[in-house]
């Protein structure tokens, strides 16, 4: 058998694509004819220099063009402290009302050039979830609910955290207070009922895990708001489901009530379909007023009675967010940031 040898060139290897550097401040200065100090005035936003108009939007759209995007770390290394302000994830179900007003929180603190984290902390409480906090640096921490303690306080600080904030019913030690205290939504509501010459109260009592630190503080405000008016207040626990709601309202004759306070709106507009269902009318039967003033209950027949929450603008918070990170050794402020309105309507 004959064997005939062909030789094969070999074959280049295939070229990789020429990977594109990184663009820097310097490519930007040279795209906008403009030095690397005012780029970097320009694009972190720095008021204490004077900066034309004109020159600024120069600058940002060659940093739109080249695709240029400022380095946080060494930002932060230059100023001496990151713009971060790290929020964690609420641990217990929100609403409408407080999915809306952290929303608008976010937007304004990012106008004033923050970047805003939420961290999910699942699994982690108190100080433990303070020092995983700390780990990303934050210039701030603006912390919702309850848990956070002095000595978390102190570990943010030392971290480099220039301001600490909590959103809750009770002031920490070494952090700023923005209270919202709960009791005079239950209070309002209470007294709504009264008004109408409602005496055997029942307050809703939500199963929801978490839920507590805004329901116990309601039911406490309409038992003041009750107190020594010959009526009666009676507690009446409910989980957000269709079925119990159905069970409760089958046994609604027995608790021999004439209003309820449903906790917010979603859990009076829960209940008043399956009050409905059983042939219960409201308000003749029933009173129901809920909290939180939401659309759904303006479109209901009948439309429902609730307690309008006012909270602060999310400009108000992060311009004391700002104002907190500026003035870092201040003492502590303390405010109040949750009032409360009735808005009567059908249902009561």
């Amino acid at each position: 058998m004959r064997y005939v040898m062909v030789q094969i060139p070999e074959q280049p290897a295939p070229s990789l694509p020429a990977q594109r550097s990184v663009p820097t401040s310097a490519d930007v200065a040279r795209a906008a004819g403009v030095s690397r100090a005012t780029v970097s005035y320009v694009l972190n936003n720095t008021s204490a220099v004077r900066i034309s108009e004109p020159t600024r939007r120069r600058v940002h759209q060659a940093a739109r063009d080249l695709g240029y995007v400022p380095h946080a770390a060494a930002r932060s290394l230059r100023a001496g402290h990151s713009r971060m302000v790290l929020m964690p994830a609420p641990t217990v179900p929100v609403g409408p009302l407080y999915s809306q007003f952290f929303n608008e929180l976010q937007w304004a603190l990012s106008r004033l050039d923050y970047t805003v984290v939420q961290y999910g902390s699942v699994g982690l409480e108190g100080d433990e979830a303070a020092r995983a906090w700390a780990e990303l640096r934050p210039v701030a921490v603006l912390v919702p609910g309850t848990g956070l303690g002095p000595q978390g306080v102190a570990v943010l600080k030392r971290s480099g955290a220039r301001a600490v904030l909590t959103l809750g019913p009770e002031r920490v030690e070494g952090a700023h207070a923005l209270l919202m205290d709960h009791s005079v939504v239950g209070h309002r509501a209470g007294a709504h009922l009264l008004a109408r010459g409602r005496r055997r109260v029942g307050v809703l009592m939500p199963d929801d895990p978490g839920l507590e630190l805004f329901s116990k503080p309601r039911l406490e405000g309409v038992r003041r708001a009750l107190h020594g008016k010959d009526a009666t207040v009676t507690e009446v626990p409910l989980a957000y489901e269709e079925e119990a709601a159905a069970q409760l309202a089958k046994d609604w004759r027995s608790l021999g009530l004439d209003a309820v306070f449903a906790y917010n709106d979603e859990y009076a507009m829960l209940l008043m379909r399956a009050l409905k269902d059983e042939g219960i009318r409201i308000p003749d039967d029933t009173a129901v007023i809920g909290a939180d003033d939401l659309m759904l209950g303006r479109l209901l027949r009948p439309r429902l009675s609730t307690v309008h929450i006012e909270l602060p603008s999310g400009q108000e918070l992060a311009e004391l967010v700002d104002r907190a990170v500026r003035t870092a050794g201040a003492v502590p402020e303390t405010h109040e940031v949750l009032g409360a309105t009735v808005v009567h309507r059908a249902s009561t």
